[in-house]
């Protein structure tokens, strides 16, 4: 098992082709992305339950203004949901793992988020 500072998280859009070195890809969307198909993506998994609600995503909207409050409220929808957060570390600690993600903005969306709610997720109970 990996500690926390080993763990190989990686943020990657899913218009990005995929790389050797990304792992295990994980969509973390509610939605599929538009225009991309199944087998472009190569994912090994689609973690939809970890993905906002669809009523903070639309309150969202990605606007930066509202990104820390978007974060506190995604952040208590991921602690009502531990078992797929567990279930998702345990990919963590196994080896590199990239989040899929579909928004235009690469430091305002969920799966930034995500990937620090699992930092400290894992580090918590390392």
């Amino acid at each position: 098992m990996r500690t926390a500072g080993a763990l190989r998280i990686n943020l990657k859009r899913a218009y990005e082709p995929p790389a050797k070195g990304d792992g295990q890809r994980i969509l973390v969307d509610r939605i599929w992305p538009r225009g991309v198909t199944k087998e472009a993506l190569r994912l090994h998994s689609w973690a939809k339950e970890l993905a906002p609600s669809t009523t903070l995503r639309k309150w969202f909207g990605h606007d930066p203004e509202k990104w820390d409050e978007f974060r506190r409220r995604y952040f208590q929808e991921l602690d009502k949901q531990p078992n797929a957060v567990e279930a998702l570390a345990a990919e963590c600690r196994e080896g590199p793992v990239t989040l899929i993600f579909a928004a235009k903005d690469v430091q305002h969306n969920q799966a930034v988020a995500l990937k620090q709610y699992l930092g400290e997720w894992i580090e918590a109970r390392s």
